[in-house]
């Protein structure tokens, strides 16, 4: 098993938690909070082998991903009283998630002869689209649309491996190196907040 692929098992197990969480914490049986668990995190490579016609689909080609995403939920479904003490852990290992989801998905992409755009955006979709479903599944503003930086850092992540990749680096040198910033730049949006520009609605008063 690559690096990488090692990392994707744990992104995805950490993503399924976290879907489970928003689950409990919307009052879903242990079926809504199992399969919002999974729709978090498979969601995005789903939608991203959908849209490039790359089948079959990942989680079909390999089921026991399906194995990991449900056990990962009944954990947490279990062991739920004391997850606040991991609320760190489980932030830092969702930075993780979303670089490894996108670096897995531009090189999906890549393999597939994909423009170099589509490559960028299928990462990005890989990277967020997980959440953002899960957040629609919860009747919440998608984290994706707010303030805080997350598809920027997969669109970050996503930009330089194509980069690096283009200068004729390593793909494993490469992989290791995009997660390394990737990484750093979610962890450093999380601890000085960095966010883009909102708006109000006092700010476009007069506009309808």
């Amino acid at each position: 098993m690559t690096l990488l692929h090692i990392i994707y098992l744990v992104a995805i197990t950490a993503e399924a938690m976290s879907g489970a969480i928003m689950g409990m914490r919307r009052g879903m049986d242990l079926f809504g909070i199992c399969m919002l668990g999974t729709v978090t995190a498979l969601g995005g490579g789903t939608a991203r082998d959908v849209l490039l016609g790359h089948y079959p689909i990942g989680w079909i080609a390999h089921p026991e991903y399906l194995g990991f995403t449900v056990g990962a939920a009944i954990v947490t479904a279990l062991v739920a009283r004391h997850m606040h003490h991991l609320r760190q852990v489980f932030l830092l290992v969702d930075g993780l998630g979303l670089v490894a989801f996108t670096v897995i998905g531009c090189g999906v992409a890549m393999d597939m002869g994909a423009h170099l755009s589509i490559v960028v955006l299928a990462g990005v979709i890989t990277g967020v689209f997980g959440g953002l479903l899960r957040d629609i599944l919860c009747n919440r503003v998608p984290m994706v649309l707010r303030r805080e930086l997350y598809a920027t850092v997969a669109l970050f992540t996503g930009v330089l491996y194509v980069t690096l990749l283009w200068l004729g680096i390593d793909t494993s040198i490469a992989s290791l190196a995009t997660l390394c910033a990737g990484f750093l730049f979610r962890v450093l949006a999380m601890t000085f907040q960095w966010q883009l520009p909102h708006f109000q609605e006092r700010d476009i008063r007069g506009l309808d």
